[in-house]
């Protein structure tokens, strides 16, 4: 049985979404969505070769292979203003730029911290880790 505070975290594996959910990932501005969460946005969530930010299908794309975090963060504050606008959906965002990027939770997680307080922003447990450590 599912711990009722799991339901709080982006799950580890993600293979279905309902009508009003979106699954976020870390992609290239290219939109070459080769491999990692990107891969898995093609295949099952409507993500388009060849763009490479936001809302296509039930994906919606953070470009994380342009340079440094400060590079990502206007990205991520983008999401985060649609986040808030499309308050109904709910919004799974996986450990963008942690995997074929090469950055560390701890770079990307801040970088999250106004989506902390939105009901409908799913954060990976990490990040969530991270960033409620940082408040204490």
């Amino acid at each position: 049985m599912e711990n009722i505070d799991d339901l709080r975290f982006t799950p580890e594996n993600i293979t279905s979404l309902g009508p009003d959910e979106v699954f976020v990932f870390g992609s290239n501005l290219q939109g070459m969505h080769c491999g990692g969460a990107a891969r898995t946005a093609v295949r099952r969530f409507g993500a388009i070769m060849g763009q490479g930010v936001g809302m296509q299908g039930q994906s919606y794309a953070i470009p994380t292979m342009q340079g440094g975090v400060d590079t990502i963060k206007p990205y991520v504050d983008q999401f985060i203003d649609l986040a808030r606008e499309w308050d109904q959906t709910t919004f799974y965002v996986t450990r963008i730029g942690c995997g074929i990027a090469g950055f560390t939770d701890e770079e990307i997680a801040p970088l999250f911290a106004e989506a902390l307080p939105l009901y409908n922003v799913r954060l990976p447990r990490s990040f969530y880790r991270i960033l409620t450590s940082r408040a204490e």
